[in-house]
């Protein structure tokens, strides 16, 4: 297992060893041991999550304010741009956001630590998108900051407007958002 961090330390890319030959391919999604090792973060995954996009969906930005989630996010049908965003205020990195493209055929993990929050969009007809949590989901503290905060930036590398949830077209500015006073 490769461990990459990027511009926010705190968020990895993670590349597993793939064996491959003429009958397929084999990768260890995950190994606690090998997780902790490689990446320093120890942490106790509770759920784990499946959900199907089609192209130019958009979901996020999303986060629990209270119950906060660490998220480890991978691609298993097609291909999606992903995206964290720190939403600690004490931190260095405030408001800064780090993505990836993560997609069946590179077969990449993204670690989103608590404390971010966490989107993606789909670049391809479809995605399956996997991910497991280090808490519950607890709907009274789902909240979400929008896609295309400016003060945010994020480039989501597509043209046009994504597709959205209500909730998602809906959601608010960072500077009007709850936030994590300290985590």
């Amino acid at each position: 297992m490769k461990v990459t961090p990027t511009e926010i330390p705190d968020v990895m890319v993670i590349e597993p060893q793939v064996f491959g030959d003429d009958r397929g391919f084999f990768l260890e999604s995950f190994n606690k041991s090998a997780f902790e090792e490689k990446t320093g973060v120890i942490r106790d995954f509770v759920q784990d999550n499946h959900s199907r996009s089609a192209r130019n969906v958009l979901r996020g930005l999303h986060y629990q304010i209270q119950k906060p989630q660490g998220k480890l996010v991978r691609v298993v049908v097609g291909t999606v741009f992903d995206v964290a965003v720190d939403i600690r205020k004490s931190s260095p990195t405030f408001g800064q956001w780090a993505g990836c493209i993560l997609s069946a055929e590179n077969k990449r993990l993204f670690w989103v630590p608590e404390g971010f929050a966490h989107g993606f969009v789909v670049l391809s007809e479809y995605a399956d998108f996997l991910y497991k949590t280090t808490n519950y989901y607890a709907p009274e503290y789902d909240r979400a900051i929008l896609w295309n905060d400016p003060d945010i930036g994020i480039d989501w590398g597509i043209t046009g407007e994504p597709i959205l949830s209500a909730k998602d077209r809906s959601a608010k500015l960072l500077k009007d958002a709850d936030i994590f006073e300290s985590l």
